[in-house]
């Protein structure tokens, strides 16, 4: 893994960022789910009042991916969590250690924060994510299922 570096991203990478969601939509067929723009970036991810954090991954000095993250907590556990909003490797990028770079940068914060997790989701389709997660040692959460308010159900609700 040579020549891997993460660094923490700050406002100045928020078109780079957008760069990358956009890979990542694109690669999970999402691409016309991207709301996001620069400037919503700048301001959710390194606004003052942003619980969210971003990392930057390159090769030899040229960028290649980016994770989002933040803490949650577990109940069970009294102690925070770690999780992973996002993960992406430019295409060409990819099977040069940089995602395992990046989830093994994560995984040290988690460890030096005092997390008891570091948990992510990932597409049932994803079968070289699942493969790659696997490899690690990560263990799917078959017995939970995600549920998601968003958009006019979200408001809707909220308002009821």
């Amino acid at each position: 893994m040579s020549g891997i570096t993460i660094r923490d991203a700050h406002p100045g990478d928020s078109a780079l960022i957008l760069q990358f969601i956009k890979g990542l939509a694109d690669y999970e067929k999402a691409a016309h789910e991207v709301l996001a723009t620069k400037e919503s970036i700048e301001s959710s991810l390194f606004g003052t009042d942003s619980t969210t954090k971003a990392v930057i991954c390159s090769i030899d000095n040229v960028p290649v991916g980016f994770a989002v993250y933040f803490f949650n907590y577990s109940t069970w556990l009294a102690k925070h969590g770690l999780y992973l909003e996002d993960l992406y490797i430019s295409t060409e990028s990819r099977g040069a250690g940089a995602g395992k770079a990046l989830l093994k940068h994560l995984a040290q914060i988690a460890v030096s924060k005092g997390c008891g997790r570091f948990e992510w989701s990932v597409l049932d389709w994803n079968e070289p994510a699942i493969q790659f997660y696997q490899s690690i040692g990560a263990q799917p959460q078959d017995e939970w299922v995600s549920y998601r308010l968003t958009g006019d159900t979200l408001i809707r609700f909220a308002q009821s």
